[in-house]
């Protein structure tokens, strides 16, 4: 019998909450492209021993195959990322990191665009409460929005819906290259991608030297090692549990925003954040319920 690793998911998710912690100083220093380039070519730089096979595994796949990979290191690892990124410069550290939570939301509608699955009839009672907790999160007066809130809000937006949709594709990649070479490559194509955004926003190419350990522990730890403890944990862990584990993620970064960051978080606010977490959360749970229902019903008709 295997052992359950639900703390590890628990884990990966808890330090993609610190990401602010390292992602908003360098924010603050560097231009968001800039700050994404560097990242990735550590990424490319840690995973390297690894990116042969997975070339030769991706030039050996389907057609389908090697543009998803392609579109999910492009968008879904560099364009998000420098979205991601760019929101700290606009809003608070807190924000950009729950909104996030939308992903299983987005990547649900993205699988009946891309899939073509259907969507099921209770959806929209979990969206639209999403959608309201969403709104007051973002806005510390939820009837008087500013421009710079707003910009941050469509950041983050933008990343959550581009990590959604590679959460959508990667279901087609995996399956054919499988989960490690899927995430090398994400880095792998993601490091020209990031290149091409740097020339056309004509972003910098230095980096001070005393920002190095901070940009290293950024692409290590919410980054490498999260994905790590995070997929390992999963392979184990019952989805259902799963989905409560990754509540760690919005939990540690309210935290770290509000004790280390001097993030100021209204009760709308307050509010907001447990309205996303709750109702993608119960959306997550309906959804796996639903999913498991059919195998269930097999296996009593089958005794």
């Amino acid at each position: 019998m295997r052992r359950d690793l639900t703390w590890l998911v628990a884990l990966g998710a808890s330090l993609w909450g610190t990401s602010a912690l390292l992602r908003e100083p360098l924010s603050r220093g560097l231009s968001a492209p800039t700050v994404v380039f560097f990242e990735h070519l550590a990424l490319v730089l840690f995973v390297s021993p690894f990116l042969p096979a997975a070339l030769r595994a991706w030039a050996s796949s389907s057609a389908r195959t090697r543009a998803a990979t392609v579109i999910i290191g492009a968008g879904s690892s560099a364009l998000a990322t420098t979205l991601f990124t760019a929101a700290f410069q606009f809003g608070d550290p807190i924000t950009p990191q729950v909104l996030q939570k939308l992903q299983p939301l987005l990547a649900i509608l993205l699988a009946v665009v891309i899939l073509g699955e259907r969507l099921r009839p209770k959806f929209a009672f979990f969206a639209i409460p999403a959608l309201i907790g969403a709104w007051l999160l973002t806005f510390a007066e939820p009837f008087n929005v500013g421009i710079s809130d707003a910009q941050a809000a469509l950041f983050a937006l933008g990343a959550a819906a581009l990590w959604a949709a590679g959460t959508v594709l990667g279901r087609l990649v995996d399956q054919e290259l499988g989960a490690r070479n899927t995430l090398v490559l994400r880095f792998a194509f993601g490091l020209p991608a990031t290149l091409l955004i740097v020339l056309v926003t004509g972003s910098g190419w230095t980096m001070p030297i005393s920002l190095a350990p901070t940009l290293i522990g950024l692409a290590l730890i919410p980054g490498l090692l999260a994905l790590t403890f995070y997929y390992i944990g999963l392979r184990r862990t019952p989805a259902s549990r799963a989905t409560f584990a990754e509540l760690f993620f919005p939990v540690t970064a309210a935290i770290v925003g509000v004790t280390l960051l001097d993030a100021s978080m209204t009760p709308s606010r307050w509010m907001g954040m447990f309205i996303v977490v709750a109702s993608v959360t119960a959306l997550a749970w309906h959804e796996q319920r639903v999913t498991s229902l059919p195998s269930l019903r097999q296996r009593r008709q089958q005794s």
